[in-house]
């Protein structure tokens, strides 16, 4: 069940599709965690209807501010963390990470909207809208104690493109967004808690231990519903998975992996392990 509150929130949409799409298309980062967490609290509600044929079109891009400068990945520079300097360039990563997140949960329910899948799907997708609002929101608080914001520094646009190169495949977004984008952050974030911590700054480490906890929830979230829509093609999970993952990704799953957290999150090693570069011939 959804921790997620009712609310007595008044929206100015109608359906949860339209709210979505308004959330996605916000420039205003303010107005974007606000308009998603209210479309999850609405639906959670029961006070939104899925669609409706006059929902606004699905928006092409999400919408940004004017800041931070994109660029290509290979082009935003990389800082240790022994440094104020260096834990703020994390912490802007990890927002922009958390940011795209927010969207690519809001396109999965907005853009498949009318694929005939249980109710329920929409409610997990959008418990980790609402979630990933909140991340976003920590962190965002994290550099402004620092005396930085998000949009100080450069970025990539990468994460984004996970989003335009499956758009039309609902079983390769399951396949690429939760199970390879998301999973990574149960690889990559105990460590980061642990050099924040070594650092000093354990409230930043605080904020990426609630974040790594929910991160288990999403990427189980994804599992269960990509073993969903494989098991209605009639098709094999794991040989489905990797099969997408190498038609739609671009790059190589990196080692060492987190094996008892994606575990946890029904993410078992006979997905992934064949797909590390490590393995590579």
């Amino acid at each position: 069940m959804s921790k997620i509150m009712s609310t007595n929130v008044q929206p100015d949409f109608e359906t949860l599709r339209e709210g979505a799409n308004k959330a996605i298309a916000a420039s205003d980062l303010d107005l974007k965690t606000v308009l998603a967490q209210d479309a999850a609290k609405c639906w959670f509600s029961r006070a939104l209807s899925l669609r409706s044929p006059l929902d606004s079109p699905i928006a092409e891009r999400p919408g940004r501010p004017d800041r931070p400068e994109l660029l290509p990945p290979r082009m935003v520079k990389k800082r240790g963390l022994n440094s104020e300097a260096g834990r703020i360039a994390l912490l802007h990563a990890i927002a922009h990470i958390e940011l795209n997140a927010i969207d690519l949960a809001l396109d999965i329910v907005a853009r498949f909207a009318s694929e005939p899948v249980p109710m329920s799907f929409f409610d997990g997708w959008m418990q980790v809208a609402f979630e990933e609002a909140k991340h976003f929101k920590l962190i965002r608080s994290r550099l402004q104690a620092l005396g930085a914001d998000y949009g100080d520094l450069p970025a990539h646009d990468g994460l984004w493109q996970a989003a335009h190169d499956t758009r039309n495949d609902l079983t390769a977004r399951h396949a690429v967004v939760p199970l390879i984008l998301e999973a990574r952050g149960l690889d990559v974030t105990p460590a980061l808690q642990a050099r924040m911590t070594e650092s000093g700054d354990s409230e930043s480490a605080a904020v990426l231990d609630i974040i790594y906890n929910d991160e288990k929830k999403h990427v189980a979230i994804g599992a269960k519903w990509f073993r969903f829509l494989c098991h209605r093609q009639r098709k094999n999970p794991e040989e489905t998975f990797r099969q997408l993952v190498r038609a739609n990704f671009r790059g190589q799953l990196k080692a060492p992996f987190n094996d008892i957290a994606r575990a946890e999150a029904g993410l078992t090693p006979s997905f992934y392990r064949s797909l590390s570069s490590s393995n590579a011939s």
